[in-house]
């Protein structure tokens, strides 16, 4: 919502004001602007209305969860010590109980680290639309440049681009957290975010169709870097969550098993 709101604030008045008017579409671009800022602040409104419910729901389900808690941790408590008397007997079950514990302990720790590594991912694909976004910014303000633009353009794509290396910034720390978190699940990789050029010294002294067409191409082949790297980062994670669903359901199966020899017919 506040996107949005930046948005509109924008065409208002501003740099992107004086460029819209230039292009003749102020009125149009506004006018959308506001639209969507309108359908955010009732999205925003209704996500808290459903909030609201949710912590309502969440309290009356801990509530319920308080008067089972006692007899789910007896319940747990009795398991454990049928299963260490079944261990120290002679039991046949006896060794499989405990292969099957190994297994387990193993199988569910490498749950919890590949669904640390999908939350990891996750938020490097965010933190990299981010910069793919003012990007595209840039190359739109480039693109008109080449054809002429002139200072105002110059300026509002050097701003973008300026955003674009802060945001750089922040996806190398979040692909630095996927990487250490990729590390734990057997994967072993060093994520590279390419570097965004932001000069302006070569642009303001030499601003002709050679420089500019020049900037034009340092810009689609950063850009096209960054995407090659979003695209392996929502590959990755998707084979997080195909590898997820089958510790998951092999975790299940564990279970099931350990059910029937804590319980036999």
């Amino acid at each position: 919502m506040a996107e949005e709101e930046r948005d509109v604030s924008r065409l208002e008045g501003g740099l992107s004001a004086v460029l819209a008017r230039m292009l003749g579409n102020r009125d149009e671009r506004l006018a959308r602007e506001r639209a969507e800022a309108v359908v955010a602040r009732e999205r925003v409104d209704g996500h808290r209305a459903r909030l609201t419910q949710l912590e309502a729901d969440a309290r009356a389900a801990a509530a319920e969860l308080a008067v089972l808690d006692p007899a789910s941790r007896e319940y747990a408590g009795l398991l454990a010590e049928k299963e260490q008397q079944l261990l120290r007997s002679d039991e046949p079950r006896a060794r499989e109980l405990a292969d099957l514990g190994s297994v387990l302990d193993r199988v569910s720790t490498e749950v919890r680290e590949c669904e640390e590594a999908r939350q990891a991912g996750q938020g490097a694909d965010e933190a990299l639309g981010v910069v793919l976004r003012f990007l595209d910014s840039a190359r739109n303000a480039s693109t008109f440049d080449v054809f002429g633009g002139g200072a105002l353009f110059d300026a509002f794509e050097h701003d973008k681009l300026a955003s674009a290396d802060k945001a750089a910034w922040h996806a190398q720390r979040a692909l630095d957290v996927f990487a250490r978190e990729l590390a734990d699940t057997g994967i072993a990789v060093r994520l590279v975010m390419p570097k965004v050029d932001t000069s302006w010294f070569v642009d303001a002294f030499f601003d002709n169709i050679i420089f500019d067409v020049l900037k034009h191409q340092r810009i689609e082949k950063t850009r096209a870097e960054v995407q090659k790297l979003a695209q392996w980062v929502r590959e990755t994670r998707a084979y997080l969550k195909a590898h997820h669903a089958q510790l998951v359901a092999e975790r299940s199966q564990l279970l099931t098993r350990r059910k029937e020899l804590l319980h036999p017919a």
